[in-house]
């Protein structure tokens, strides 16, 4: 062990060297930590551009081939080849050719009205579940045209359907594009990022990285679910940021495609600053231990009259102060230790204060504008919580394992309120009570109110998994949301305050949960007509009227509505 330091000077010098150390390396890794996120921000925002353009790619190349059946199914003597009682095969199959070259594609192919093909230009059969499908889908569609993903020898093709009349649908024209390593290398030349396509089996169909490294992440990825966001997966020696669609090829068979970029790229700036950063480290440590030498002796006389004024406030005495103070830095700590005793003092008058009120931005009014009763008219979103059948369930659980229950769902659904901007009010027992708008105005605050009931059910669905892992029945939630203008402002006693709202906006909001219970409504959420139109962004929700209802304490009926995520 080594012997501690005994002079003030050493004292100071291992003080000033650790602080300067702990300061530096905290800075890198904040830096080192940014620039990770960062990187992982600007990678996933490539990969869904990439994405992006891969729908939108393949989407044109799909249009322009359907220009091209269109314009096929119409030409008088390939129509001629359906209009008999059969159909003349070997001429249909010198006539795919050509119809093949003068619509730019890779494969055409004839079908029957039922899906049986009946010739093909690549002498491959496709999987039959594929034609089934874009049979059904065209049939199902006004224009009676369809677009699908499907195999054809072991290929991925990129597939439209046709209808061949005469004047009625007598066949179906299939005609398509090939997904090959060409496919993939003019994808990653628009997108800047590695393409690779796998089939259901993992088998690589096309792909820009080495074959090996396209392997390596099929094992890796395959079996997962279709990632929309992007995920960290190790590739060799390297690290890169993924994310994959699924494209469905027929019944029971997809694809798979794989959009990934190097981490290990991207963050190769980032690291040259890092390494900086840490050669300024190692010269502010060295200038630390310089300068501390050189001001130790001028800091030890005043020292001990900080130490008796630290021990005055450690006893509760925050109301002495030094009251003079040098010239110097040590005058300088000295004022700062009587800023300190005088912060202490605003401690104490703001725990009185955070006692009667536990949400920080009511703690914050309070500070600004004191504890007195009243309050002030203002446009709120109010949200009601509630947890159906919480009655029923009390009776199958012990009291413990029930709170242990609710403190559980209560938490998740806090967390996502609070994550929103909104304020928890008050827990009526399995009941939660939002405020958005108060005690802090927030132009948006009906958008933030239905985003978090709207992600408070994609929590309840989340919990639910895990207490049917547990072998617990599930839970469920209805809310209500209600935007109106109330009183909102300090209400109780002069001993107990309680920040809340009063008004009739509240009491609709409460009633709107209630209306969640009806089964006719089939939904879990419902708002009124006022907090629809205070909307900044409705487009981000799905809506359902569903028509004026008289609630209790009302004599005119509102309007309500079922809200959803558009997404």
């Amino acid at each position: 062990m080594l012997p501690r330091p005994k002079s003030f000077a050493s004292k100071l010098l291992i003080l000033f060297v650790v602080v300067v150390v702990a300061a530096q390396l905290t800075t890198w890794l904040i830096v080192a930590t940014l620039h990770d996120r960062q990187a992982h921000a600007l990678i996933n925002d490539d990969l869904q551009r990439a994405a992006g353009i891969f729908a939108r790619n393949v989407k044109e190349r799909n249009d322009a081939l359907a220009v091209g059946a269109a314009m096929g199914v119409r030409d008088y003597a390939f129509k001629t080849l359906f209009a008999g009682d059969e159909i003349d095969i070997p001429t249909l199959e010198s006539a795919l050719p050509n119809f093949k070259i003068s619509a730019k594609a890779d494969v055409v192919a004839a079908l029957t009205l039922e899906g049986k093909p009946l010739a093909c230009t690549s002498g491959r059969a496709a999987e039959a579940s594929i034609y089934r499908e874009l049979v059904r889908r065209a049939d199902a569609d006004p224009d009676s045209t369809a677009t699908g993903f499907g195999y054809l020898g072991g290929d991925l093709y990129s597939l439209v359907i046709a209808p061949v009349r005469t004047p009625d649908i007598v066949a179906w024209l299939i005609i398509g594009f090939r997904i090959d390593r060409d496919y993939a290398k003019t994808l990653q030349e628009l997108t800047g990022v590695d393409v690779t396509f796998f089939d259901h089996d993992g088998r690589v169909l096309a792909a820009t990285p080495p074959v090996a490294v396209a392997r390596d992440i099929a094992s890796k990825i395959l079996r997962r679910p279709e990632t929309r966001m992007a995920v960290e997966v190790p590739t060799g020696t390297e690290k890169a940021l993924i994310i994959t669609r699924r494209l469905a090829a027929g019944e029971n068979r997809f694809a798979l495609l794989a959009l990934q970029y190097s981490l290990d790229e991207k963050l190769k700036p980032a690291r040259r600053l890092e390494t900086i950063l840490m050669w300024v480290t190692i010269g502010g440590v060295v200038l630390a231990a310089f300068l501390s030498r050189a001001f130790a002796r001028r800091l030890a006389q005043p020292i001990v009259e900080l130490v008796g004024h630290t021990r005055r406030i450690a006893a509760g005495d925050y109301a002495t102060r030094i009251g003079h103070y040098r010239s110097d830095e040590l005058g300088r700590l000295a004022e700062a230790f009587d800023q300190m005793s005088a912060g202490l003092e605003e401690r104490d008058r703001v725990r009185d204060l955070l006692d009667k009120n536990v949400s920080p931005e009511v703690a914050a009014q309070l500070l600004r504008d004191g504890a007195a009763l009243g309050g002030e008219v203002r446009e709120v979103t109010i949200l009601f919580a509630d947890l159906r059948g919480f009655t029923t369930m009390s009776e199958k659980f012990e009291p413990r394992e029930l709170l242990t229950l609710l403190n559980r769902y209560l938490d998740r659904m806090s967390g996502e309120i609070e994550q929103r901007g909104g304020v928890i009010d008050k827990f009526i027992g399995d009941a939660i009570m939002a405020l958005f708008g108060a005690p802090i105005a927030q132009g948006d605050a009906a958008d933030r109110a239905v985003a978090a009931a709207i992600a408070m059910e994609r929590a309840l669905t989340g919990l639910n998994r895990e207490l049917a892992a547990e072998g617990r029945p599930p839970l469920a939630i209805g809310v209500g949301i209600n935007t109106a203008r109330v009183i909102a402002g300090n209400i109780g006693s002069h001993r107990r305050l309680n920040y809340s709202v009063i008004g009739d906006g509240v009491n609709v909001a409460a009633r709107l949960q209630s209306e969640t219970r009806k089964v006719e409504h089939q939904t879990n959420i419902i708002t009124s007509a006022g907090t629809l139109a205070a909307l900044r962004q409705p487009a981000k929700f799905a809506t359902r009227s569903l028509g004026p209802v008289l609630v209790k304490g009302r004599v005119e009926p509102i309007s309500i509505f079922a809200v959803s995520s558009v997404a």
